[in-house]
């Protein structure tokens, strides 16, 4: 198994380079990002040493997982560390989650002590834990609290402040439009939205009918969020979309270089390989050893990378099980290695209508 702690290899950094000098830099409210393609928040996924890697893998800018106002304001050690940004991270937001301005104002305050070049508000998240305090996707169902809200929080930072909402709680109460114009009033700079209800949860298809209406009449910059799973959903929608930006959630976990490869151009003769995939793992290896408290928490959090990494080649069923069977760190890199670069088919081949963790994380 070769040092965890090497560069990528040369290939394949001349491919990220490449790809990366493509991109055009955008601007969010007073915020420029390096690009439209932006990493979304997802629970338990969006840490410091993923989302440093996404950056390095071409995203334009990141959102930290859903963080919670009280475990920050009650000096929650696991809370709080969920607030550490590496310092080799450019373009990331840290993201709450509360239903009590006061709370949230107070949790934005030591957030910001953190270093984020922006705060995001939870207005999203559609679970039931969330949801049933108030917090999430919830503060979409009275609009009338929401100016409150958010002039409280703004007051207390000085970086930027965006939301991430839904089209609304379902459908007979389509509200986005309502809500980012209370947002712009009160100082709210940009707005992601999700485009789906918070009753569809992650089933059926995101309307990017309405997402587009947003773009085109919304006060704000929007960015659009949802079913952004392949490279060429996503460059058509490069090339089409009325929306500032678009964030990209679950379609990163199975193609890494999925802020990538929407710039390559027709016909040109680049590809990632499957020893190109295991490189990946191996930098998440060591950019995750820096935050993980022993080799199987360790363990837990890049097996799951490792299992999405592997979607799309063969013997893959095969290769989760063996995965789930051993219970060291050093055994499952050779076993992870020996996977990857042992296909004989150098491409990965994803279906484009497979359905991905409906459950949600994105």
């Amino acid at each position: 198994m070769t040092d965890n702690n090497a560069p990528l290899s040369l290939e394949l950094q001349r491919k990220i380079d490449l790809l990366k000098q493509r991109r055009k830099p955008i601007e969010l409210g007073s915020i420029t990002f390096d690009s439209p393609l932006l990493l979304a928040p997802m629970s338990s996924i969006g840490t410091a040493p993923f989302r440093l890697l996404m950056e390095n893998l071409g995203a334009g800018g990141t959102v930290s997982e859903l963080i919670s106002c009280h475990g920050i304001n009650y000096k929650n050690i696991r809370t709080r560390d969920m607030l550490k940004i590496d310092p080799r991270e450019k373009n990331v937001g840290l993201q709450l989650f509360g239903e009590n301005p006061e709370a949230m104002a107070l949790a934005a305050k030591v957030t910001e002590e953190f270093g984020p070049k922006f705060i995001d508000i939870n207005m999203g998240c559609p679970v039931k834990k969330v949801v049933g305090t108030g917090a999430g996707s919830s503060l979409l169902k009275d609009t009338s609290t929401l100016g409150h809200f958010f002039s409280t929080i703004k007051k207390s930072i000085s970086v930027p402040l965006s939301i991430k909402i839904r089209l609304g709680w379902d459908h007979d109460s389509i509200n986005a439009m309502e809500v980012i114009h209370i947002a712009r009033e009160e100082g709210v700079e940009f707005v992601a939205v999700h485009g789906r209800t918070r009753a569809q949860q992650y089933t059926g298809k995101a309307n990017w009918e309405l997402l587009e209406q947003l773009g085109e009449k919304a006060p704000l910059d929007i960015i659009a969020n949802g079913d952004l799973h392949t490279v060429s959903l996503v460059r058509e929608k490069m090339k089409t979309s009325k929306c500032t930006a678009l964030m990209l959630g679950r379609g990163p976990l199975r193609n890494p270089f999925l802020f990538l490869e929407p710039y390559i151009n027709e016909g040109e003769e680049i590809f990632f390989t499957p020893e190109d995939h295991y490189e990946i793992v191996k930098k998440l290896v060591e950019y995750s050893r820096l935050y993980a408290f022993t080799d199987h928490t360790l363990l837990v959090s890049i097996r799951k990378h490792i299992i999405w990494l592997a979607a799309g080649y063969n013997n893959v069923s095969y290769f989760r099980d063996i995965l789930f069977k051993t219970p060291e760190l050093s055994e499952t890199l050779k076993i992870t290695e020996e996977f990857f670069c042992t296909q004989k088919d150098k491409r990965k081949r994803l279906q484009d209508h497979d359905a991905f963790m409906t459950s949600g994380h994105g």
